[in-house]
């Protein structure tokens, strides 16, 4: 099969095509290749390429001139009126013959004063490429290679304007020659290509509109001729080369009513495949283990890919069935319509008439219950029928109103197996299909097959079934309501990033709030993004634990093929209203919002009472620190490495504390904000880091460390200010748009930036613990040393007390100055009352 034919055999079987292997995998996979008898080249699909989705390519029924043999009577005459062209593009699908290596002419115009006005000529050269040149007011251009003579169709364009002669050849979408000067404007040359000429397809006139040569005759097939008066653009010949007709500055139009053919000329239709915005696709040559690129038309063979837990689900599912829907489903229809096993070939002769019947009898066996609960081969033979029929060829000719009724058929069957009653069907094929939001792609597909029923009397297209509906205009819209489709997204698929705004909520469940839609904009029959504003009806249950429930609204859009994973990339909440959301996205796709339950732990009161008695610590804390440290700088205490970490660590917590109280004011202004977040991070993480130096020096003091002074301060030194600034430093190099909360200027606790607090500190109150229990062990053991020494007769209930209080002496002392007292906010979500003692606890630090 061609690259696109075996793309979607394997997608239909709910495979892959063979991913590009990693280099240490492709000597293996050859000789796993070798060892099946398979050689040459096989197809493969690139890693992050551009070939994510299976092209599809647009069947053409066009009317084709077959020029067999050269000779002096075979023509075609162009009935058509041309004007002056000072610019002219010439583009037509073309069949060589390679049996002669003569000059051939594929068209010639002549107008009374210049035979030789505008013409194409080509010859196979000895390398066996086609060799094309254009002459201009009988200028010639060289014979230049444009594509190989294999036989097969190519696609044409020839262009130029009178401006400096600036001529152009295209083949296959590429560029194949290029340059200027051929016939430019000038006083002795006219100034455009002459009208009212003789436009005559494969011959060259020796006279106007006759005297031909069979030696220089054309032989072959041509289709498809289209000419304008202007130079077409490269993104344009690329649209005309997939057989899309660009209207604008159009001189001739193919069609055989335009046409005067000559009786021996045969005009047959024929079916063009017309070739996809990607002509060459990868392949794996199995001999060499060597990568390469081949033409996507050409047949190859293949290899269709399956996750190892994939496969296995699906051959459960066919074990432990009883195929009761595909049996009900063939009975009816007298023949196999939906095979018993996934991996077997579908309908080999569907079309729209089968498609359509056997959707009528799918949809009427689910409709009337017959197969009540849907097991997981059932699902999957649904599906697989579903993604056959999206991928229908519509064929010119085809009735109309068969293909509305193929839509309505379509959205029938997609709806009665998004029925809630399925959820638990859709979870036992999770591996293989990634959650119902796979139907919504699928549907997607299945609306571009609606298009030939739009003209300029209907404009508009609309579907509806249950709660499934597509509306067409320039816009795909689908709209999936409550089902199966939103359960397993709220319980699969949607990011367990859930953590309320702050501690004064408590996260109760998430779930999908409206219904799901699709919105997709085309051009020319190609999607093309676009700004969307919609609004959206709120759908979810609130759930009943709780007095206080707040909705968290969050807008999200949809990818089906990560199975419905979600993101607020380009979106916004444009108005929010309790019983609806209005959203502006910057592009289309499928797009839901999701509800975020938190009932409410804390009154209003409460926390306006947290938010004054924390400014009043911080203001107690923040005068008795500046005091201490001019108490040391006044009093003349005699320096020490003790002395000079308290200062050290006074001014960090000092720094970190202003700033915390003012940090509210600079709440509007962003890039300040943004600062006082950084130095609030800085200083914090400084004092942390002290805290930490501070348990190092006890350490030093209770076990004997081999170090010198002034290593050790030089070390202190590092640790308290060094760190502080590496970890801000990399946090805002790795995350500096996450970095600060939306409504407070401090770390964004919605993302892991807040790790980057949260992670050295607890670090360090784990590493302080542990220095607190040795002091306290080296204290107690000493104390009971000296009531040994001291008073060795006193009573059991002294020497409890004597050694109660050595150890709630260092505890008490200790404490604040590692800092451990902040252990109390880890228990601050479990009641309020934690919260009152931990900022009165840090008020007192």
């Amino acid at each position: 099969l061609d690259w696109w034919q075996a793309d979607r055999h394997c997608e239909q079987r709910f495979a892959q095509l063979l991913l590009e292997p990693q280099d240490s995998e492709r000597g293996s996979l050859s000789e796993l290749l070798q060892s099946h008898h398979i050689r040459g080249s096989v197809w493969l699909k690139e890693r992050d390429s551009v070939l994510h989705r299976a092209k599809r390519r647009r069947g053409h029924t066009v009317p084709v001139l077959v020029f067999r043999d050269k000779t002096d009577t075979k023509y075609v005459k162009v009935l058509s009126d041309f004007p002056a062209l000072p610019a002219v593009t010439a583009c037509a699908h073309l069949q060589w013959d390679t049996r002669s290596q003569d000059i051939a002419t594929i068209f010639s115009y002549a107008v009374p004063a210049f035979i030789n006005e505008f013409q194409l000529r080509g010859f196979v050269d000895e390398e066996g490429f086609v060799r094309f040149a254009l002459i201009v007011h009988g200028h010639h251009s060289p014979y230049l290679p444009v594509f190989r003579a294999d036989g097969q169709w190519h696609h044409f364009c020839v262009t130029w304007q009178q401006d400096n002669g600036t001529w152009a050849i295209y083949a296959d979408g590429k560029r194949r020659a290029a340059a200027s000067g051929l016939c430019p404007a000038a006083p002795s040359a006219p100034q455009a290509i002459s009208g009212q000429g003789t436009f005559i397809i494969g011959q060259d006139q020796d006279s106007l509109g006759g005297t031909f040569r069979a030696k220089e005759s054309f032989s072959g097939n041509i289709t498809d001729l289209h000419i304008w008066h202007k130079v077409l653009s490269a993104e344009h010949i690329e649209k005309v080369r997939s057989c899309w007709v660009v209207e604008q500055d159009l001189v001739f139009g193919w069609s055989s009513n335009a046409l005067e053919v000559e009786s021996t000329v045969q005009a047959v239709a024929m079916q063009l495949l017309c070739p996809g915005p990607v002509e060459e696709c990868r392949v794996l040559e199995v001999g060499s283990s060597g990568f390469s690129y081949a033409s996507c038309l050409q047949p190859l063979p293949f290899i269709c890919h399956y996750s190892k837990d994939a496969y296995w689900q699906l051959r459960r599912a066919q074990l432990e069935s009883r195929h009761a829907l595909a049996s009900r489903v063939n009975a009816l229809a007298v023949r196999t319509v939906i095979p018993d096993s996934v991996f077997t070939s579908g309908v080999q002769d569907l079309n729209l008439s089968v498609a359509l019947d056997t959707l009528d009898i799918l949809a009427r066996v689910l409709r009337e219950g017959e197969v009540p609960m849907l097991e997981p081969s059932d699902l999957l033979a649904a599906l697989q029928f579903l993604k056959q029929v999206s991928d229908l060829e519509i064929q010119e000719g085809d009735e109309l109103e068969m293909l509305e009724q193929l839509g309505q058929y379509y959205m029938e069957v997609t709806e009665l197996i998004l029925e809630e009653q399925n959820t638990g069907t859709w979870s036992l094929i999770s591996q293989v299909i990634r959650g119902p939001m796979a139907v919504v792609e699928l549907c997607d597909r299945m609306v571009s097959l609606l298009i030939p029923l739009l003209s300029t009397e209907r404009t508009k297209i609309t579907i509806q079934h249950g709660n499934i509906g597509l509306h067409r205009v320039t816009v795909k819209n689908m709209w999936f309501g409550y089902g199966s489709l939103q359960r397993c997204l709220s319980s699969s698929a949607v990011s367990q990033d859930t953590a309320a705004p702050d501690g004064a909520q408590k996260y109760l469940g998430t779930s999908v709030g409206t219904a799901v839609i699709s919105a997709t904009l085309l051009s020319d029959q190609q999607e093309i993004s676009a700004a969307v504003r919609y609004r959206l009806q709120h759908r979810a249950q609130v759930p009943a634990a709780g007095n206080f429930p707040v909705f968290s609204l969050v807008l999200l859009h949809v990818s089906p093929d990560a199975g419905g994973m979600w993101s607020t990339a380009g979106c916004s909440v444009a108005k929010s209203l309790p019983d609806s959301t209005s959203c502006f996205c910057n592009h289309t796709t499928n797009f839901a919002i999701l509800l975020q339950v938190f009932e409410m732990e804390r009154t209003t009161k409460e926390e306006f009472t947290l938010q004054t008695l924390t400014f009043i610590g911080c203001g107690v804390s923040f005068c008795a620190l500046i005091v201490t440290f001019i108490l040391f700088l006044v009093v003349g205490v005699p320096k020490s490495e003790r002395m000079t970490v308290h200062k050290n660590l006074i001014l960090a917590l000092a720094a970190g504390e202003a700033l915390l109280m003012v940090s509210e004011l600079a709440k509007p202004r962003q890039v300040l904000c943004f600062l006082v977040t950084a130095f609030l991070h800085l200083f914090f993480m400084a004092a942390f880091s002290w805290m930490l130096v501070e348990g190092l020096l006890l350490w030093s003091k209770v076990v004997a460390v081999n170090m010198s002074e002034g290593r050790r301060m030089k070390f202190y030194y590092v640790t308290g200010w060094g760190l502080p600034v590496l970890i801000v430093g990399v946090t805002l190099a790795t995350s500096f748009n996450k970095y600060v909360a939306a409504n407070h200027c401090w770390l964004n606790v919605q993302s892991n930036v807040i790790w980057a607090f949260v992670g050295p500190v607890l670090l360090i109150l784990a590493v302080n613990s542990l220095v607190l229990l040795r002091v306290v062990t080296v204290t107690v053991a000493s104390a009971r040393r000296r009531s040994k020494m001291l008073t060795p007769h006193s009573s059991l209930e002294s020497q409890i007390g004597a050694q109660l209080w050595a150890t709630a002496k260092p505890v008490l002392v200790l404490l604040p100055v590692l800092g451990l007292t902040w252990l109390c906010g880890l228990l601050v979500h479990l009641s309020i009352v934690w919260a009152y003692v931990f900022i009165v606890l840090n008020s007192l630090q």
